[in-house]
């Protein structure tokens, strides 16, 4: 096993963090989420039938890993609104983790990277990271998000098309650059 680690570190460790951290932006919870990706891969490896190549194949488990995180944090967002009246004191509890956009500071081009993906849906940020920052082909990221290569197509037009609009209405100086949808 140490073997098919070690293989999987040295080949995609670089590609697979930064895909996670593209998605989370947070290097702590990226780090969390890489080496349950990597524990997840050495439990089921015995079970790759080598339909995908190994990397498309990393690449959806890392995918249903964040989506699963995703999914914890809004039933934990849900029970804490639940629980808590943020009237009275939502304004004492301190947030010790970085900002998107202090992660961001030491590299222009990352800061904006960061501000216009926020303009995208999950599934556009997903493809254009996949597609774009992390240079899978269509075929591939369609294989690693689940989708049909059209639906990876459409997806990748919309997101640039937002892209493209949150820069402009930037540029222009009518944007929100910290918008989300």
């Amino acid at each position: 096993m140490k073997a098919v680690f070690d293989k999987f570190y040295d080949t995609y460790h670089q590609d697979l963090f930064q895909y996670i951290f593209y998605m989370v932006k947070d290097k702590e919870t990226t780090e969390d989420l890489v080496q349950e990706v990597y524990i997840k891969v050495l439990k089921s490896y015995a079970n790759f039938k080598g339909e995908s190549s190994e990397k498309t194949w990393l690449f959806s488990i890392a995918r249903h890993v964040t989506y699963d995180y995703f999914r914890s944090l809004k039933r934990k967002r849900d029970r804490i609104f639940e629980f808590f009246d943020w009237n009275d004191k939502g304004d004492v509890i301190p947030d010790q983790s970085k900002l998107p956009d202090e992660i961001a500071e030491e590299n222009d081009q990352i800061k904006q990277v960061y501000t216009f993906l926020n303009y995208c849906t999950l599934d556009q940020r997903n493809v254009i990271i996949l597609r774009y920052l992390q240079s899978f082909s269509i075929q591939e990221t369609a294989e690693i998000l689940n989708f049909t290569v059209s639906k990876v197509k459409t997806t990748q037009h919309r997101a640039l098309k937002a892209l493209k609009k949150a820069m402009l209405e930037n540029i222009n100086g009518g944007g929100d650059a910290n918008a989300t949808q």
